[in-house]
């Protein structure tokens, strides 16, 4: 049975860019590995962005160069502008995801360019693909969609039109992203109806925050309107330093057994994605990771939804600092 849902792993890039500490190069290989080796298909494995400015990521192309090498993985990696996509496709990913804010005072912040100049800046990275690599996918994410805690309400109108804009200056998929965890279930489906209905099948994945709580019910809302395509982070790892307060995406683990129980196929198997918690947590000693499934085990006669049975109800023990 095929994924029905594609679970986009963020973590190497949202949620090491997030934390103070910085995970060491063989780490990071370890820990992607062990992501691949429990059937994630798509992971985020940095971000193309001067060292300077985020030392966790200065190792980036040596991590594509070796993510590369994992059979039947996709390469993703977030790029702020056409330098970053430049050194992107250079090093060999497959897909550019550029962070294109609906509020202009986040995208101020966060890039220092307006909204205007970043679907410019989309445009030059297209035309650039499509001079140089035209196998590389390119995704916008609309980055504070649902609240922005610097500019407080963003109109849902300004998230259409932005969407629009991307669409025409030639991104593949438009995502929508609740960058401050500030949204709820009935605005993740009007919004991403609304989007589906102006740009249809550019319409991308939902990246949603944990941040009170709500997470894993709006990734619900947006697959009961058509989205199959779901970033999250193991262990929950990650937030926005541009955004107050902006903590947590999804667990990746959480997603999976909700789909995995529903009897929506992701691909990845529960027993080895917990079991990958160690090598995060040996690359990054006493940072406080979260997830309930894999405190709490799987249910009693788990099945998944292609039909195969977990080998224990009781999922492997993670070290010590992990958090509900």
């Amino acid at each position: 049975m095929q994924a029905q849902v594609l679970i986009s792993e963020v973590g190497p890039r949202d949620g090491l860019q997030s934390v103070k500490a910085t995970m060491p190069t063989a780490n990071k290989l370890a820990w992607i590995d062990a992501l691949h080796a429990a059937g994630l298909r798509e992971i985020e494995v940095g971000s193309f962005v001067p060292a300077r400015l985020l030392p966790q990521m200065a190792d980036v192309a040596e991590v594509v160069r070796h993510a590369r090498s994992l059979r039947g993985l996709t390469v993703m990696a977030l790029v702020p502008n056409l330098r970053g996509a430049q050194a992107a496709v250079a090093a060999g990913v497959h897909k550019i995801t550029l962070p294109v804010s609906a509020s202009e005072a986040h995208s101020l912040a966060n890039v220092r360019k307006t909204r205007a100049q970043m679907v410019d800046e989309v445009r030059q990275i297209v035309a650039l693909r499509n001079e140089l690599a035209p196998h590389v996918h390119v995704e916008a994410g609309l980055s504070t969609a649902f609240g922005c805690t610097l500019q407080g309400v963003v109109p849902e109108d300004d998230v259409v039109r932005l969407a629009v804009a991307l669409a025409e200056a030639g991104a593949d998929d438009i995502g929508l992203s609740d960058t401050t965890g500030m949204a709820n279930p009935a605005q993740v489906r009007r919004l991403f109806s609304r989007v589906r209905a102006e740009i249809g099948a550019h319409t991308g994945a939902a990246h949603l925050h944990n941040t009170r709580g709500l997470g894993l019910a709006n990734c619900l809302a947006a697959y009961d309107v058509g989205v199959r395509t779901f970033d999250s982070s193991q262990g929950g790892l990650g937030g926005c330093p541009y955004a107050p307060g902006a903590s947590g995406n999804v667990v990746t683990e959480d997603l999976v057994f909700m789909f995995e129980a529903m009897g929506l196929p992701t691909g990845v198997d529960l027993e080895k994605l917990v079991h990958a918690r160690t090598a995060l947590q040996a690359g990054l000693p006493g940072e406080p990771i979260y997830g309930m499934t894999p405190e709490a085990g799987l249910t009693k006669g788990f099945v998944y939804a292609d039909g195969r049975s977990p080998a224990h109800e009781r999922l492997p023990a993670t070290a010590a600092g992990a958090r509900t």
